[in-house]
């Protein structure tokens, strides 16, 4: 497939296409975005108006089947993804979907195998791929700045935000039923998404989960430890439910000769230690953060080049989470069947 310009349409313009990735559709050479699409019609008019589309729609499929849109951008809940992705990949229209990739792995797999058997690509907006921090990472790594890597270390602990919230108040990103699982799969999607471009698969993943303030009926605190397949070892944590003074949010990454770390939320200060002391890299904030792996995924779709966040790729990150909080959803679902 090559088109010479990409002609997009979005399903879902909520509020991570206001900044993010809405404007890199329009901004990016040889890229224009032509419709949205949001179930309130009166906000997806709205949209349209602010960031330049010619048209709107209120349902998916008007979106799907417009002509001039030869690309979807799906930006809805995850609950959608898959339905969206295979819906838009059967009309001939590469796809470039938000994270997690979908609910579950399962969800994945199809995405792929439809991705595969009809030929049309599929993006996931995994961007720290392309951000400059996170190339820097890369490109220090492979130049053996840290000697062998060895092992990999997350901490991210935020407080609740959700404590003062009813139940038919809450985001939709604690719900699992429509998220996948709780912020965990928001939030930790990226890192583990970043850690697989550098070091590649996990290969094995064990995990434990925990609701530690029932606000709501996603997992709130999680702890996981995992092995990539070029022996790296790996470990994590990760709390919803911390108090202000512990927030936290690093990468840290120990080689033979030295070690990096940074923050995967704020990628503006990246550390290198060795022995001949401390290196910081400073990075200005990204305008749109999505920006850079718009465009290359519209350069792959021109011909000119490759996206390194595929749907195989991401998929990926969805096994890994899946195994991770996989006997606390066990758990739950016994806990329910007895109540029954």
């Amino acid at each position: 497939m090559k088109l010479d310009t990409v002609k997009w349409g979005i399903i879902g313009c909520g509020n991570v296409t206001e900044k993010k990735n809405g404007p890199p559709l329009y901004k990016t050479p040889h890229s224009e975005l032509v419709a949205v699409m949001r179930r309130n019609g009166k906000l997806a008019a709205d949209y349209a108006k602010r960031h330049g589309a010619a048209r709107w729609y209120d349902h998916a499929d008007k979106l799907i089947n417009d002509p001039e849109v030869n690309a979807v951008y799906i930006a809805t809940p995850p609950n959608t993804h898959a339905q969206y992705a295979i819906q838009a990949m059967r009309a001939g229209k590469p796809v470039y979907v938000e994270k997690p990739m979908a609910r579950t792995y399962a969800e994945c797999q199809e995405m792929v195998r439809v991705s595969e058997e009809t030929g049309v690509p599929l993006f996931v907006a995994y961007y720290r791929r392309a951000l400059p921090l996170f190339v820097k990472v890369k490109e220090l790594l492979d130049q053996g700045v840290i000697g062998q890597p060895l092992a990999v270390n997350i901490r991210f602990y935020r407080p609740n935000k959700e404590l003062t919230q009813a139940g038919d108040q809450l985001s939709w990103r604690v719900l699992p039923e429509i998220a996948g699982g709780g912020l965990f799969y928001d939030l930790a999607s990226h890192k583990l998404d970043f850690l697989d471009y550098l070091f590649g698969p996990i290969e094995n993943v064990q995990g434990t989960a925990s609701n530690v303030g029932g606000i709501y009926p996603a997992e709130d605190t999680v702890a996981a430890s995992f092995e990539f397949a070029n022996g790296v070892l790996g470990t994590g944590s990760w709390s919803f439910f911390a108090d202000a003074a512990s927030i936290e949010d690093t990468i840290e990454i120990l080689g033979t000769e030295g070690k990096l770390w940074f923050a995967c939320f704020d990628p503006v200060k990246l550390t290198l230690r060795t022995q001949k002391g401390d290196v910081f890299f400073n990075f200005d904030p990204p305008e749109h953060v999505g920006g850079n792996l718009i465009q290359l995924v519209v350069d792959q779709l021109r011909g000119k080049g490759t996206c390194p966040s595929s749907g195989v790729s991401a998929a990926r990150t969805n096994w890994v989470m899946e195994e991770i909080v996989k006997s606390y959803y066990e758990k739950v679902a016994s806990q329910h069947k007895n109540k029954d």
